[in-house]
């Protein structure tokens, strides 16, 4: 694997939304730069059928002069290896230090249901997407080395390659356990960014309706469901979205009692936490959440 030349420098915390593909793209441009001044080191998307992942941070990074932008993730299906590597390229050249590409292989439902393509291998597929990105050409102006990259990865052998092929890796829908996990399995070197979702509400019956909505979609994909028995969860915990599960993949409450448990994650082994304010009206984006947070958590 060629050396990348650019460390991954994009703070202690970041925020992690997809809410922004549903707001036109000059409030889009307005709200990356509020994030930007609010000091979150990084601001997170994925990619699933929204707006494209390289397109939008592309429009992101133009539009703030500090923040760096990370795909959470761009699906290894939905493009060529060569294809990654010139976005990849061509972001790294034009925000030096500020792109970080997750790449992963999303779930059968996208991947099958909706591209109508083969998830058969998707370890064996994600080895050979990296392999691929390697070996490709690239005439363009280029920094040297290859820029830096991390998987999505939640099972033993998914981090394993992530330690092998990549910088590091970036769980989702996971705890400060699996963080743990990850990190026995990473090593000490590698780059450790989870996500965790949070609410900002201390009703418990109000914060817990709007977790469960968001967990939803979730709870139907086989790659979380499997994930969250191997970290101890029951089928009953899955099936019923008991508080039990709820409470430890969202964290609600007021900012005091949320900040301590997302900080738990650093105490676990993770370089980086990202942060996804969940809402019940996704039209509406949390600003004002993101900004008591980045008080709390950046100041």
């Amino acid at each position: 694997m060629p050396d990348m030349t650019t460390r991954i420098e994009i703070g202690t915390f970041g925020v992690w939304t997809s809410l922004l593909d549903l707001q036109p793209t000059a409030r889009v441009r307005q709200l990356v730069r509020e994030l930007d001044e609010m000091g979150w080191g990084c601001l997170w998307r994925p990619e699933s059928t929204g707006r494209d992942p390289m397109v939008s941070a592309a429009l992101w990074l133009d539009a703030c002069p500090r923040m760096a932008v990370a795909t959470g993730i761009a699906q290894t299906y939905a493009r060529h290896p060569l294809t990654t590597m010139a976005a990849t390229r061509t972001l790294d050249e034009a925000f030096p230090g500020r792109f970080l590409l997750g790449l992963g292989v999303s779930h059968a439902p996208l991947v099958e249901g909706v591209r109508g393509l083969d998830y058969s291998t998707p370890l064996a597929d994600m080895a050979a997407h990296l392999d691929a990105m390697d070996a490709a050409p690239f005439t363009g102006l280029a920094p040297e080395g290859r820029p830096p990259r991390i998987l999505a990865a939640l099972g033993p052998k998914m981090l394993a390659l992530a330690a092998e092929k990549a910088d590091g890796a970036h769980p989702y829908f996971t705890t400060p356990d699996h963080t743990a996990m990850a990190r026995d399995i990473l090593g000490p070197d590698k780059f450790l960014a989870p996500e965790h979702m949070v609410v900002l509400d201390a009703d418990a019956d109000r914060a817990r309706r709007v977790a469960r909505a968001n967990m939803a979609r979730y709870l139907q994909l086989p790659n979380y469901t499997r994930n969250l028995e191997r970290i101890g969860f029951t089928r009953d915990d899955i099936e019923s979205v008991s508080d039990r599960l709820v409470d430890a993949i969202v964290l609600w409450g007021d900012v005091e009692s949320i900040v301590p448990r997302l900080r738990q994650h650093l105490e676990a082994g993770a370089d980086h936490v990202c942060v996804q304010a969940l809402v019940e009206d996704p039209s509406q984006p949390p600003v004002d959440d993101w900004r008591r947070l980045a008080e709390a958590l950046l100041g």
